[in-house]
């Protein structure tokens, strides 16, 4: 299957502006402990006191959160309105598809489906350590059987 094109419909867009911030932001600080505690996503220094935000486009969330000394700390009050210091921008597809591994960031920077805005020096140090953070053999076997084209008949 092919997600470079995978949008979620229009309908889902308006999801973000209905549900409640703790409850939109819970999946990914979840994700982001959890990470953190196996020691696969270990934030680098020049995260700390860091504010982020991570647009899925194709949901219409904005979820907004910060470094606190290595732990990331979700942003509640107000969190479209939040002053990040860096704001990453795709679809839902596209996140996944960086998240397990099976796209770079950088290929999804250059082919304009990876948007990054803020400080440019902090964008391009997220990039490059969320690239090469190491992911969990869970995750690619998911991606690798979620993207397995059915066998023709």
């Amino acid at each position: 299957m092919d997600l470079s094109q995978f949008r979620f419909p229009a309908p889902f867009q308006q999801l973000g502006k209905w549900m409640p911030t703790p409850l939109a932001t819970a999946p990914l600080m979840l994700a982001l402990e959890i990470a953190r505690r196996k020691e696969l996503l270990v934030a680098p220094d020049t995260l700390y006191g860091k504010t982020f935000r991570i647009q899925v486009e194709d949901l219409g969330l904005s979820l907004c959160f910060y470094c606190d000394q290595g732990k990331f700390r979700p942003v509640y009050k107000n969190a479209r309105e939040t002053e990040a210091d860096v704001s990453l921008s795709a679809s839902s597809a596209d996140f996944f598809q960086m998240a397990s591994g099976m796209e770079d960031a950088d290929t999804l920077f250059f082919r304009r489906r990876l948007r990054i805005e803020g400080n440019t020096e902090l964008g391009v140090a997220v990039k490059y350590w969320i690239d090469a953070s190491e992911r969990p053999a869970w995750l690619s076997r998911f991606a690798e059987r979620f993207l397995r084209q059915p066998e023709s008949v």
